[in-house]
């Protein structure tokens, strides 16, 4: 791809007049390549929260996590030029992102067995009641995600947390469709039916990216390409 990529089609003489919120991710990634470099933050701003919820779905530890998203951002800013649109920008970052944090995850020891993981899930003498009194309910059902074996979780984050389709989910992790319904499936057999029902509606709030948070990645981001953020 070329600085003349224009996105949906409009020139870039005309994608310099739009504000930058009604910028689609494409024509973001035109204008970047045509040297505007600093609107690459936005890019950072408009998909922390879902970067952060595919590298976690991998990784634990919090600090990794932000290396992770950092690197991967970074992987995406210096191989711009090979997007080229067929897929969606989102699932494309994604894919970097989570190539990264599986690479990461290879480099560390193995992950405990699926009967480790399968002890570590709320038991049945806590219900969801209790839990929800404690104040700890968002705490049990990340600690319920953390507990599914790899190959179940990242694809439950994707789909259930992040709301990824089947389709953009299969792509982002390089595996066929049925697959990905199959593991969500048993993925969500592992959770536990009565967790499940009771806190499902509270997982578009599960794995928070706060705004603290957003502004240190995209800080750290931008130094290390050589622009200074808007904020």
């Amino acid at each position: 791809m070329t600085g003349t990529f224009s996105g949906a089609g409009r020139p870039l003489s005309v994608l310099s007049l739009l504000p930058r919120e009604n910028l689609t991710d494409e024509e973001i990634v035109a204008r970047v390549l045509a040297g505007d470099r600093p609107l690459f933050e936005l890019i950072l701003r408009r998909h922390n929260e879902r970067i952060y919820r595919a590298v976690r779905s991998i990784l634990r530890d919090e600090t990794e996590v932000e290396d992770v998203m950092q690197q991967a951002y970074l992987d995406a800013f210096s191989h711009l030029g090979e997007f080229e649109g067929r897929a969606r920008f989102s699932t494309w970052l994604t894919r970097i992102a989570m190539h990264e944090a599986l690479a990461r995850k290879r480099r560390q020891k193995p992950e405990h067995a699926e009967d480790d993981a399968m002890a570590n899930l709320p038991g049945p003498e806590r219900n969801p009641e209790e839990n929800a009194q404690d104040g700890e309910m968002q705490k049990v059902l990340v600690s319920a995600i953390d507990a599914l074996p790899e190959h179940f979780r990242t694809v439950f984050v994707l789909r259930s947390v992040q709301g990824l389709s089947v389709e953009e989910t299969a792509e982002a992790l390089d595996l066929k469709e049925d697959t990905v319904k199959t593991r969500l499936f048993r993925a969500r057999a592992l959770l536990q039916r009565s967790i499940l029902e009771r806190t499902e509606p509270a997982l578009a709030h599960a794995l928070p990216f706060p705004a603290t948070r957003c502004d240190r990645v995209v800080e750290q981001v931008m130094r290390r390409i050589g622009v200074k953020t808007s904020a």
